[in-house]
């Protein structure tokens, strides 16, 4: 690609600069992208990259479940709908491996060797990098001081799962719509499965045994299970089977969850007065253990691929490549406050004094990424990586399903016996026709 570094605007008195493609006559590029709030920042500031390239972009903003359903459709069907995706460290290693998705290595004036190792090694297969890397995360523990303070409460910085309970049960004031604690329950392999899998890590659970056998019949399973239901029943909100990850920040912005526990990534909005009415009272720690450590906190980097089936490559990665640079979160800072910036990709943002200033979560959340080690994700040995997922094709279906069961035990329509003993059926018929075993 032949770069030039063009002069995007000013805002605050700086001016913003990125790596453009040059192009002999304007393209317009489809972007499919998730309806969270660090992707609404990004096609709002869009307006920069097409004023500067003469490109147009066409967007298609999905809430999670549904964007992924339609891209894991499109790129498994060559069918070129989009020229981005915003995908995940799961999908990026796998569906680079099987060639559909183009490498963005080798972007010109891209500075690679500013990118956190351990993000760019979760969006490569076989050292070639297949996604470049918006934000990244791992979880913890976001919680509510003033509410703590009232009640004599002091959070641990290294909460147990029974601590957590104990807080909720305090915390909770359900004629004031006051929860103690707000968990993921809408059904996804990335939205409730999301937090579950790590509550199963830390109750010293896994999904499969060295040998792909499924290990949901287990007592971690159970024991995570019972957890889940008990505090989510007596502390959580109502109809939680419809909050997901946006659901669950809403609550938690407006002052009605005493506890969450979710992205890192939440973190620049919770703690942002101009989004959240709790600012000034929220305050974080490390994401809970139960029996063991392992896996008690996730890894995940939302990231933007270039499937191979687009036609407009080099504009793609034009746009992908300022979308994800150093210019562009500086301009973030700069047109929207430097607490929001996207985190967790750049080591440059944590030398960023602004961002020091403005975020006092900025070290926490840099050392919980760098500390999740997809490859060695449980207590006992396992023959995938990936700590809330299983970085295998056939997971993304699996994942689902589990997900679906979880939500209908949560729901009542099912007990939690009787979800787990369906997922446990639903995995072993699924790794038997894969040929796992």
């Amino acid at each position: 690609m032949n770069i030039k570094r063009i002069l995007l605007g000013t805002a605050a008195g700086l001016g913003f600069v990125a790596g453009l493609t040059t192009i002999a006559s304007a393209e317009e590029i489809t972007i499919a992208t998730v309806n969270n709030g660090d992707m609404i920042v990004m096609q709002e500031l869009s307006s920069k990259w097409e004023e500067a390239t003469g490109n147009k972009i066409n967007w298609v903003v999905l809430e999670e479940n549904v964007l992924r359903q339609r891209v894991t459709t499109d790129i498994a069907t060559k069918g070129g709908q989009y020229d981005i995706m915003t995908i995940g460290s799961y999908e990026a290693p796998i569906w680079g491996k099987q060639g559909w998705l183009a490498s963005v290595d080798g972007i010109e004036g891209y500075n690679y060797d500013d990118l956190i190792p351990a993000v760019k090694a979760g969006l490569s297969s076989e050292g070639t990098l297949y996604a470049l890397p918006f934000y990244a995360e791992s979880s913890f523990t976001m919680y509510r001081k003033d509410l703590f303070d009232a009640a004599g409460l002091t959070m641990p910085e290294q909460p147990t799962y029974d601590e957590i309970a104990g807080f909720a049960e305090k915390l909770t004031d359900k004629s004031k719509e006051q929860y103690g604690i707000c968990l993921r329950g809408k059904p996804g392999w990335g939205e409730n499965m999301a937090f579950f899998g790590t509550l199963v890590n830390t109750n010293g659970g896994r999904w499969f045994d060295e040998n792909w056998v499924p290990q949901l019949d287990q007592p971690a399973w159970s024991n995570a299970m019972n957890y889940y239901l008990d505090v989510m029943t007596k502390y959580g909100p109502p109809g939680a089977t419809s909050n997901g990850y946006n659901e669950n920040q809403a609550l938690f912005q407006t002052g009605h969850c005493a506890m969450w526990i979710d992205a890192t990534s939440a973190a620049g909005r919770v703690f942002d007065p101009a989004q959240s009415e709790v600012a000034a009272n929220v305050s974080f720690t490390a994401a809970p253990h139960a029996t063991v450590p392992n896996g008690n906190a996730w890894f995940w980097a939302w990231s933007l691929a270039i499937p191979a089936s687009s036609q407009k490559t080099d504009t793609a990665k034009s746009f992908a490549a300022w979308a994800t640079s150093e210019e562009y979160i500086n301009l973030v800072g700069a047109e929207k406050g430097w607490v929001a910036l996207p985190p967790g990709t750049r080591s440059s943002t944590y030398a960023n004094q602004n961002y020091i200033d403005a975020a006092p979560f900025a070290a926490t959340v840099l050392k919980s990424i760098q500390a999740a080690d997809p490859a060695n994700p449980t207590a006992e040995p396992v023959p995938y990586t990936g700590i809330q997922y299983v970085a295998i094709p056939e997971f993304q279906g699996l994942g689902t399903t589990v997900g679906q069961n979880l939500a209908a035990a949560l729901a009542g329509t099912m007990t939690g016996e009787e979800a787990l003993k369906q997922s446990q059926a639903a995995a072993v018929t699924e790794m038997q026709d894969a040929g796992y075993n």
